[in-house]
């Protein structure tokens, strides 16, 4: 695993910890643990244990097995299924966890896992809960005497069994509530609930992960229609699912922006056994039109409702407001209709700042032409002073899913403003170019041969770069055997090359072994 990989995996596992104890404490008991931590080790040397001791002893709570977290690599699974007695009024959930065997930890131990969950009625209302039947007692889950409508489940052994009681009808339960814990669940919910959920669960992270799991079964089942030269059709549900949450004006805009935006190419590939770059993006291109063609009314809406001639302000509600009217605005700018180029024109010319411009840039950049020419030189004009903003428009370019791109990405390496020596163009315009997959899985290797040609340049300029670069190619054996073999050609083509860096030696390499 590169550096850059391992402090990802690192930093973010770290924090995801240290919400699971805010997670089971609650806002009041996590700001007691972190008090009694600064009075015990303030300007010493501490180690997680520390902080889990503080956290534990603050509370007098039972952590039971939860620093394993720290000691065991992996990520567990979490398979849930429930069940509903409607003459004794209960709900169960069962649960089973497992996490996956890593290099030298072949044997995994039970985590210890908050489980946030609500349960939803008929008419989509969280229910009160009032107890729990766990480990042969009954628990209540009361606060104050008073039900609660989302309450913590710890899960803490291989398999077990949370009983609700007092649940008068068969509720959809909504797990992993504000995803509180890292972990990957696997639930029986079926798809009619998880529509259900995306439309009235008042836990908004779990609205989005219901529409990001129904996107998710929505474009595998359109992958494999598109393979077998079916015609393809899109789930009104899902339509209806997508424009309800578009329309609800008590949501966050900026939630309502990441809810209606779709999965991207490279997750869904992930899914695959062999991943199919053509069919994944022709399936997700056809679901974006879908969308801006039949909400073509509500995207229009949404764009006239959240434009401002303000000036810039960066405060959640602003930035909120251009993350949803730009997420709108990128949908009207793939159909294929001249008053929706005009409108991303409109908003290009008349943006207060660089946000706003930029997201119309990528709108108007969808399609080839003299506008997608013409916009992409104003813009480089207006902003060739500011080496960040030229960085996102050489990335722009690069990741642009227009067939055959390669050839312009050519052609700006000898651009004024690219210099192969700057790790950061490098990274926006090489590494821009292998995140779209159109051209750089490009069947005839095209996208491939480019990279393979660049590593070795850059290899003699900068090593550590070239590798970064290189592990582009480490997931070759997931495509089908033709690009397998063009993937290959060039790891093998970087490998025999004179005087290759120790860098892109063990990279290459490793991705051929």
């Amino acid at each position: 695993m590169g550096l850059s990989t391992t402090a990802v995996t690192v930093y973010e596992k770290g924090a995801e910890v240290v919400r699971m104890y805010k997670t089971l404490l609650g806002t009041q008991g996590f700001r007691k643990g972190m008090d009694l931590y600064f009075k015990r080790h303030d300007g010493q040397a501490v180690s997680c244990e520390d902080f889990f001791a503080a956290m534990k002893d603050a509370n007098g709570a039972d952590f039971a097995n939860f620093l394993l977290w720290y000691s065991q690599a992996g990520t567990p699974v979490v398979k849930v299924t429930s069940s509903y007695n409607a003459e004794a009024h209960t709900f169960s959930l069962k649960f089973s966890q497992e996490v996956p065997p890593t290099p030298g930890q072949p044997v995994k131990e039970p985590m210890f896992i908050p489980v946030a969950v609500g349960l939803l009625d008929s008419s989509g209302k969280d229910m009160p809960l009032s107890s729990v039947y766990h480990d042969g007692t009954l628990q209540s889950v009361a606060s104050n005497n008073q039900p609660v409508l989302s309450t913590v489940l710890r899960v803490t052994k291989k398999e077990e069994e949370f009983v609700f009681c007092d649940i008068f009808e068969r509720p959809i339960p909504s797990l992993l509530r504000g995803y509180s814990a890292p972990i990957r669940l696997e639930s029986d919910l079926s798809d009619s609930d998880l529509f259900f959920l995306l439309a009235h669960d008042s836990d908004e992270f779990n609205r989005w992960e219901s529409g990001q799991v129904l996107a998710r079964k929505l474009m595998l089942s359109l992958v494999a229609d598109f393979q077998q030269s079916k015609p393809l059709t899109l789930n009104p549900k899902f339509v209806q699912g997508l424009k309800s949450i578009l329309c609800d004006p008590s949501l966050d805009k900026e939630f309502i922006a990441k809810a209606i935006t779709l999965p991207g190419e490279g997750e869904i590939m992930d899914m695959m056994e062999v991943a199919d770059p053509d069919a994944v993006y022709a399936v997700r291109t056809f679901i974006r039109k879908e969308l801006a063609s039949q909400l073509k009314s509500e995207f229009l809406s949404t764009v006239e409702n959240n434009r401002s001639s303000e000036e810039y302000v960066f405060d959640h509600p602003n930035m909120a407001r251009r993350a949803l009217k730009n997420t709108a605005l990128a949908y009207l700018g793939s159909l294929e209709d001249s008053e929706m180029t005009e409108l991303a024109l409109h908003e290009y010319k008349t943006a207060t700042n660089m946000t706003d411009q930029f997201a119309a840039l990528s709108a108007i950049s969808q399609k080839p032409g003299k506008t997608h020419d013409d916009v992409l030189a104003d813009f480089y004009t207006k902003w060739q002073h500011n080496y960040l903003v030229v960085n996102k428009w050489f990335a722009l370019q690069a990741m642009s899913n227009i067939p055959g791109n390669v050839e312009n990405v050519r052609k700006l390496l000898n651009h004024p403003a690219f210099d192969l020596r700057n790790p950061n163009k490098v990274y926006s315009l090489i590494g821009g170019f292998c995140g779209s997959p159109v051209n750089f899985h490009a069947k005839d290797g095209s996208g491939y041969k480019f990279l393979g040609e660049i590593v070795l340049q850059l290899d003699k300029l900068n090593p550590q770069v070239a590798s970064r670069m290189v592990s582009a190619f480490s997931r070759w054996r997931r495509f089908d055997e033709s690009r397998q073999t063009l993937a290959k050609q060039q790891l093998e083509t970087i490998m025999s090359a004179n005087g290759l860096s120790e860098n892109v030696f063990e990279i290459a390499s490793k991705s051929l072994a």
